[in-house]
């Protein structure tokens, strides 16, 4: 078996665990739990989540079941959407390059009350214009850059 290169052993966290330390931290943060909480629930230190969330520290896969079970999802919910997985068409470079942007805002407190304040309207009517108010400001937003 071939040995993996020092570059790939130390210093930066790979993107499998990346990608499921935001979907940690995006699930967690959804449900309003703290990182306390999660680690008291599956028996760690808070500071060890915040480096599973960050990446940091890989999640073996007893310790990931824990995880799934305490935040209420199925184990398969952390590699949704994985990047550089498999992809139809000619979108696959660019679904791989906005992946980690869009991961790391859905876990982000901002896109969290977004969500949350959004899904509060009930009018459809408020609901679309409010999508079209978004589009158009992030539209002007691109051009002036």
């Amino acid at each position: 078996m071939p040995k993996p290169s020092p570059e790939k052993t130390r210093g930066k966290p790979e993107p499998v665990d990346i990608q499921v330390g935001l979907r940690i931290r995006m699930r967690r943060a959804l449900l309003e739990i703290t990182q306390m909480a999660l680690a008291e629930a599956i028996g760690v230190t808070f500071q060890q989540v915040q480096k599973y969330e960050k990446g940091t520290n890989r999640v073996g896969a007893s310790r990931l079941q824990q995880i799934a079970d305490a935040l209420d999802v199925p184990v398969a919910y952390f590699f949704e959407d994985m990047p550089g997985g498999a992809a139809e068409g000619g979108d696959s470079i660019v679904k791989a390059k906005l992946q980690p942007e869009i991961m790391e805002f859905m876990s982000s407190s901002e896109c969290l009350a977004l969500v949350r304040a959004f899904s509060r309207i009930t009018d459809e009517r408020v609901r679309s214009r409010t999508i079209g108010l978004v589009k158009a400001m992030a539209e002007q937003d691109r051009l002036c850059l």
